[in-house]
């Protein structure tokens, strides 16, 4: 059987493919393979044939396909560090355009790094360096002093600089002699209350793809795949991005087995945007490296409180630490399956509370006065389920329901009347890397899971 494309998402512990047809007249969405990720055993092909293999045996058919695109989160993902000026400023933009392109940040540092935060650069292994820091013809001397201490570490990864862009040419200066690549895009914050942050990302991305190679296990993944390669939760945000132009103002949840995800692509309200204290990036991510339903089962537990946990589920205390002890990444019976429906709602609504900005009151000598601060989401029209919770559980609707339900009055949640739309193929990553080149197809093919049956299939 031959095929148009098949996507991979080559995660840190499962492999995943999907195949897509059809693209002359009707695209649809074939079905899904799987097989353990191989990045440990040297080379990730391993895992990628046997996750086609997979798919093949449920199509009772081999696969032939035309092109091959992957999405990567293995061998530690993107792993960046990010250092700027001032944390509420240059700092907050650059790890904002970090996030955005799917990024795994390791360390933030504000000001002039120190001997301390040099070794913690080196511990944390990062595949790209970004150093932001001062306005255009601001400050200077904190992102020079910091280029010239990552230069002298010598650790040959390439270096992106997105700061003031009178220090271009000292930049250049410093790594002219260094194997290390050196990237200069323009400020991430250009003007005090202006982020800048689309240029680093799209360079971020075009620097993992070309260098995700060189990971431990991935040497070989040019083997097979014929297109582009890209982070996966970067690849989750530009899909968002993508239905933004179809949908207006819209929320991406991904509660997964280690992180929960929350993707915005919205703009302030003419209410907020006046009262706003900082400015907020149109698309915003926020990765919450404590919040998920098995990797990070048991923060969430601490969260709810045992006793409420016992509560909820109508089970004695014994059952619930029984349930702790054996919990399985995919639950199978009906009360396993209530207890993860427990751990996702808390989440959700924990996540998208750290995600979403509020307003606040100042007291002065003229009074009171009301200030916005964080990401508005009151314009927010839809709300997206995706990842394995959100597209799998029987309750995900009523889960994401609770987002609008659970403000406390000054969170700028969505409104009661916001739209739930569920990925039920649950394919929003492989959509995010097709349209790169397939815009209109990987839309359509959104919709397609939007209306699908629970399964997965058309």
């Amino acid at each position: 059987m031959k095929i148009d494309l098949l996507v991979a998402e080559i995660g840190s512990t499962t492999t995943v493919v999907n195949g897509f047809d059809g693209f002359d007249s009707c695209p649809k969405f074939i079905g899904q393979g799987q097989f353990a990720t191989t990045v440990l055993e040297g080379d990730v092909n391993i895992g990628l044939k046997g996750a086609i293999d997979d798919l093949s045996n449920k199509l009772s058919s081999s696969i032939e396909f035309k092109e091959l695109v992957a999405t990567s989160s293995a061998a530690g993902g993107l792993r960046m560090t990010v250092h700027g000026l001032v944390y509420d400023m240059t700092v907050k933009a650059a790890k904002e355009a970090a996030l955005g392109a799917g990024a795994n940040i390791k360390l933030i540092t504000a000001g002039k790094l120190r001997k301390s935060d040099l070794r913690k650069i080196e511990e944390a292994r990062p595949n790209i360096i970004l150093i932001a820091g001062g306005v255009d013809y601001g400050e200077r001397d904190t992102a020079l002093h910091n280029a010239e201490l990552i230069a002298e570490m010598t650790m040959d990864i390439p270096v992106i600089y997105a700061g003031n862009i009178e220090n271009h040419e000292d930049i250049r200066d410093i790594f002219k002699d260094l194997n290390a690549e050196l990237y200069i895009v323009d400020n991430v914050y250009p003007r005090i209350d202006e982020l800048n942050i689309e240029p680093t990302r799209k360079v971020i991305q075009d620097v993992f793809e070309k260098h995700i190679i060189h990971a431990p296990g991935m040497e070989k993944i040019r083997d097979l795949v014929t297109g582009h390669i890209m982070p996966t939760p970067g690849a989750v945000l530009e899909a968002s991005e993508l239905l933004y132009q179809e949908l207006g103002d819209l929320i991406t949840i991904d509660v997964g087995g280690a992180t929960t995800d929350i993707h915005s692509v919205a703009e302030d309200s003419d209410e907020i945007s006046r009262i706003l204290i900082n400015p907020e990036p149109k698309s915003k991510r926020t990765v919450e490296g404590d919040l998920g339903v098995f990797v990070n089962m048991k923060n969430i537990v601490e969260l709810v409180g045992r006793e409420n946990l016992s509560t909820k589920l109508n089970i004695a205390k014994e059952q619930l630490e029984d349930l702790i002890a054996n919990h399985k990444p995919i639950p199978e019976t009906e009360l396993e399956v209530k207890f993860v429906e427990s751990l996702t709602l808390e989440a959700t609504i924990t996540a998208i509370k750290r995600h979403v900005g509020r307003l606040k009151d100042l007291y002065g000598p003229s009074g009171k006065k009301t200030i916005a601060e964080g990401k508005d989401l009151t314009k927010v029209k839809h709300i997206i389920g995706t990842g394995g919770a959100l597209s799998r559980l029987p309750n995900k609707r009523e889960i994401i329901e609770q987002i609008p339900m659970s403000n406390k009055g000054y969170e700028l949640l969505p409104k009661a009347d916001v739209e739930i739309l569920i990925d039920n193929h649950y394919i929003m990553a492989s959509l995010g890397v097709m349209s790169k080149k397939y815009p209109e197809l990987a839309l359509e093919l959104m919709k397609n899971s939007f209306r699908g049956n629970e399964n997965g299939l058309s």
